[in-house]
């Protein structure tokens, strides 16, 4: 039996149809067009994937199916059990008349190796694989030191990406045109499941997405310098579950940043630069992923850090996990990342301080707890964020930055409206009290605290000293 020949897309972190250079260039190549999606649910769970992160996922690449559709352009929806399996799934289409692969590289050690195993599929059938760079900005390796080296400090970094976007700009690409209507023989492969409802409350049409970031770079920009810090306000953009899963790109983001906001996104601390700023952090992180494949097997930047023991109480852990420290931000932080999948960024690092430098746990097991959570999980800039709080990381807070997490409570809660909102428990304390309820009222249904912050501290110097010399140790609240 003759097959019609047709070009494959491969759809993996970049589910959206405008700015995707793979199907852009997959339908100017003149023969008709199948979008792929495989889901592996046993890799996703090896890489501690949330549920409510899968739920999305397969939400979207149902509703990406009605939008392909439109252009008539078909999407196999696939489940596959993990990425061993996809090799086979790319011969059965092969042999179906797919004539070449296209799709967007990723950066994780697997992923390439899995990308590696298809391409050899396509070559031995004597057909090509065209793989674009488009999960970051810059593509690792385009923004060296004057030496030729990776840039491990975040500043000169950012300069340095600054100026390569003043000179080339960002470039976005067009939604495709309608395609031709073509009967192709598609093999029967197995449907992609249906994920457990957890995502509901994130709109999945792209046309959502890409309205919620105009909104934002429109209206609410302008605020983000002096909003952003305060989880009590709506004060960041929402995108980033949508960015992690690629239904809108970080290149949209900044065209649509500079359209909006064209006086303002290259003003140092005006609230656009500070947003361009968060997305030149994630391209950081990429960069670092790349030149440091270590970092995926759970490596820390810092090599010496790597000898510290951590006392790791699995009780103390547990009681961070629930949010029953006794520390009202932070309980009040995992609360909100248990209920909704996400948590406010200032508290993500208020989080991260306690668990390493108050409880004494090993960064790993909050960076995996993370990411067994979060519906924006990315590896990248969750490892990054981690390690940077631990002090284990590449430009990473000096060891002896320890956050008191009363201190932070005051500042970007003050009236603990946040914090009341999360913990319902101590909504009738005055506020001077609800950043440390401490003794409790008797009424109060609270827990104590689990530790003494400040003996803790000295702890966490004491464990730093036995791989690092002892530096200028003042208070850092």
């Amino acid at each position: 039996m003759t097959h019609t020949a047709f070009s494959l897309v491969w759809l993996r972190n970049d589910l959206r149809i405008y700015d995707h250079q793979a199907l852009f260039e997959a339908c100017q190549a003149g023969l008709p067009v199948v979008a792929l999606f495989i889901a592996t649910a046993q890799s996703w769970q090896q890489h501690d994937m949330a549920a409510m992160k899968q739920d999305l996922i397969r939400r979207r690449v149902l509703q990406m199916q009605t939008e392909l559709a439109a252009l008539n352009i078909p999407l196999l929806a696939v489940e596959g059990s993990d990425y061993a399996a996809v090799p086979q799934l790319m011969q059965q289409l092969v042999d179906a008349g797919a004539s070449a692969l296209y799709a967007h590289t990723e950066y994780e050690l697997r992923e390439r190796v899995r990308d590696q195993k298809v391409s050899r599929v396509f070559a031995n059938a004597g057909k090509h694989c065209y793989w674009f760079d488009r999960k970051a900005v810059m593509p690792p390796g385009s923004i060296l030191s004057k030496t030729g080296g990776i840039y491990q400090v975040f500043t000169p970094f950012k300069k340095n990406w600054l100026a390569h976007l003043r000179q080339t700009g960002v470039t976005c690409f067009a939604k495709p045109k309608v395609m031709p209507k073509v009967k192709l023989h598609l093999p029967e492969l197995p449907l992609m499941a249906l994920g457990d409802g957890s995502s509901l409350a994130y709109a999945v049409a792209e046309s959502e997405v890409l309205e919620r970031m105009r909104q934002f770079c429109r209206d609410k920009v302008a605020y983000y310098q002096t909003e952003r810090d305060f989880p009590a306000l709506d004060g960041t953009s929402g995108l980033s579950a949508y960015i992690a899963i690629g239904v809108i790109s970080a290149q949209q983001c900044i065209s649509r940043l500079q359209l909006e906001a064209a006086n303002d996104w290259d003003r140092e601390k005006s609230g656009a630069a500070v947003w361009l700023s968060e997305l030149v952090w994630r391209d950081f992180y990429h960069h670092i992923l790349v030149a440091f494949p270590e970092l995926i097997k759970h490596k820390a930047f810092q090599k010496d850090t790597d000898a510290i023991i951590w006392p790791n109480n699995n009780a103390l852990f547990h009681a961070w996990c629930e949010g029953k420290t006794g520390y009202p931000i932070v309980d009040a932080a995992m609360r909100q990342l248990n209920q909704t999948g996400w948590m406010h960024n200032r508290l993500r690092m208020i989080v991260a301080s306690f668990l390493v430098k108050d409880l004494h746990i090993d960064w790993r097991w909050g960076e995996r707890y993370f990411m067994s959570k979060l519906i924006d999980g990315d590896f990248a800039a969750n490892n990054g964020g981690w390690q940077w709080a631990a002090s284990t990381g590449t430009d990473a807070a000096p060891y002896f930055r320890i956050f008191n997490p009363v201190t932070q409570s005051e500042r970007f809660d003050p009236d603990g409206v946040f914090i009341k909102r999360m913990l319902p428990e101590l909504a009738d304390l005055p506020k001077k009290q609800i950043h440390w309820p401490h003794p409790l009222p008797l009424w109060s249904q609270y827990v104590k605290p689990v530790v003494d912050h400040s003996k803790a501290r000295l702890k966490t110097l004491e464990l730093f000293h036995t791989v690092k010399k002892p530096q200028d140790e003042g208070d850092h609240e």
